[in-house]
């Protein structure tokens, strides 16, 4: 993957860019978050939920039931909006350039395509210290790698309270592998993320990456 330099990014104060990653349980835990977050969030969101390659996705409609924020699936080369919710089709990993979408049929990661931690990769080299990643429940350890590539970068890291998610696994091992900064129940989390992304974003770091 190309290196982006961040240094020739447009100057942004706040945190405009939300990943946010989920498998199992997914789906209730999203509607649930978008149905509490403003209409006026000054952030986008990208979001990855394993699903099957060859199943249509209703995702987006479903999800836009509960949202007061646009929510469709990404489109490759299409400009990142603020206060837009992207979705990961189906059978492509979604990755983030600055300032843009882009879809590929790479291989499966974690034996998923969409996978979350190509995301969580690509973003926070595209958007360092502007970005929040949060992992939502779901089995297995998916986007534990990807969190901690956002928190090394000086990036906002966010979990779903283990003891809160339908399925422990993925929150639990991003807890274990990266010193987080958030753990939250999923009733909280919104209000999270609306007050973070208003929040001055900080210098970027150098933190040691914790084999995952």
């Amino acid at each position: 993957m190309a290196k982006h330099d961040q240094s020739a990014q447009p100057f942004v104060t706040g945190h405009d860019l939300i990943v946010i990653g989920t498998s199992a349980g997914g789906v209730q835990a999203l509607l649930e978050l978008l149905d509490d977050l403003p209409a006026n969030l000054p952030a986008a969101i990208c979001i990855v939920i394993h699903i099957p390659a060859e199943s249509p996705s209703l995702l987006p409609r479903i999800l836009q039931r509960r949202s007061a924020l646009p929510v469709r699936h990404a489109v490759d080369g299409e400009r990142i909006v603020p206060g837009h919710v992207y979705i990961a089709p189906p059978d492509h990993h979604l990755l983030v350039d600055p300032g843009r979408l882009r879809l590929r049929h790479g291989p499966r990661e974690n034996r998923c395509r969409p996978a979350v931690d190509p995301l969580f990769r690509s973003a926070a080299l595209a958007y360092g210290p502007r970005l929040i990643g949060v992992v939502l429940t779901g089995a297995l350890n998916d986007g534990t790698a990807g969190l901690a590539i956002i928190k090394r970068l000086g990036g906002v890291t966010i979990v779903q309270d283990p003891a809160d998610a339908l399925f422990p696994g993925m929150p639990a091992s991003a807890q274990r592998h990266v010193a987080v900064d958030y753990s939250l129940p999923l009733a909280d989390i919104a209000a999270a993320l609306t007050r973070v992304a208003r929040e001055p974003n900080g210098p970027s770091t150098v933190e040691p990456v914790a084999d995952v």
